[in-house]
């Protein structure tokens, strides 16, 4: 079973084909702070009673999706959970598309219907976060099996939590995907609490890149605050996927800074756990480090992109604030497939 603990080995990063290292940092740092900004601006509207229903926010994590998102091929899918604004800013869906569905407006990338937990993008091939714990995995497995029913070369890439790594269909769904090769990663997006309840208390193996073990599937541990590690390690994966060797598990350890969702509290850590993590393994300010390591970029060139962007999510929230609501139709459509050959 590979064993390479990302986190652990720090080997120099390679950039994506066709492009420079530094294009590709600075790509990194504009990705990560769209979603940090947004992800924010999100935070208050819901506070304003723009946002209804639940809102998991995905500041901390933005590594994840970022770094694995350089490795996707055109045409490959990717699912996840209900924590999904990240994952779909990261596939380049629209900000104003993502925050006018979070407001339950008509431009929203769901038309409004889905909200924060439920909104999909399949022209950007991404199939929805998911709101039943779990469920996405079965669901990500069957486009694992339709890939290699089509034999199309893609590859699914199945997001879930450490929570979700508890549940019954994720094994079930492993032993298939083991069983038929099916050209499948599963990330674990492992933020160390689930819905509140820490990894220690809650699992009894806690290194949950081995939980593939009794099915023969390979996995490794991956520094998910590290976006280089992340895409790394996601090369790696994605390589043996498509290759026909079957799926992979990523454990990606990171950590969330707000609480499970917008009505948590978040009771069960300290506020000096919150601060140390943020201080010392901030996905972003660890990579605006190195780019001034580097020489990419300056303190002066990084707060002009943060101006930008603040500007563009303000934008985006301004748009989703008064963009109109769904008509009241659209309770009868989009319950049924059609046009299906």
């Amino acid at each position: 079973m590979a064993r390479a603990a990302a986190a652990k080995t720090k080997t120099k990063a390679k950039p994506a084909p066709g492009t420079s290292d530094k294009d590709e940092m600075l790509a990194f740092h504009r990705q990560m702070l769209l979603i940090r900004r947004f992800e924010e601006r999100a935070g208050q509207l819901y506070g304003m009673g723009l946002i209804g229903g639940f809102c998991h926010l995905y500041i901390g994590q933005e590594a994840i999706a970022v770094g694995m998102q350089v490795v996707k091929q055109p045409g490959d899918q990717i699912i996840t959970a209900y924590r999904a604004h990240g994952h779909m800013l990261a596939c380049s869906v629209d900000p104003k598309a993502v925050m006018s569905e979070l407001t339950g407006r008509e431009p929203g990338a769901s038309k409004g219907k889905g909200g924060s937990m439920h909104m999909f993008a399949p022209k950007n091939d991404f199939y929805g976060g998911h709101g039943i714990v779990g469920a996405q995995v079965s669901l990500g497995t069957g486009l694992g099996f339709s890939n290699r029913y089509r034999k199309n070369g893609k590859v699914a890439f199945v997001y879930f939590g450490d929570g979700a790594a508890n549940q019954g269909q994720v094994y079930e769904s492993f032993n298939m995907a083991e069983l038929w090769r099916l050209p499948i990663v599963y990330v674990i997006e492992n933020n160390q609490y689930a819905m509140g309840t820490s990894v220690e208390r809650s699992s009894s193996e806690t290194h949950l890149y081995r939980r593939g073990a009794s099915f023969n599937i390979p996995g490794a541990e991956v520094d998910g605050m590290d976006v280089t590690a992340v895409r790394d390690a996601g090369a790696k994966a994605a390589e043996h996927a498509r290759s026909g060797a079957g799926p992979f598990i990523l454990e990606m350890k990171t950590y969330r800074y707000r609480g499970h969702s917008m009505s948590d509290p978040g009771k069960y850590r300290t506020r000096e756990e919150i601060e140390e993590v943020r201080h010392t393994r901030d996905p972003i300010d660890h990579l605006q480090e190195r780019l001034i390591a580097a020489g990419y970029a300056d303190e002066a060139e990084l707060k002009a992109v943060d101006a930008e962007i603040r500007r563009r999510v303000a934008d985006a929230a301004e748009f989703a604030r008064t963009a109109p609501e769904p008509d009241p139709s659209e309770l009868y459509t989009d319950v049924y497939a059609e046009n299906v050959a």
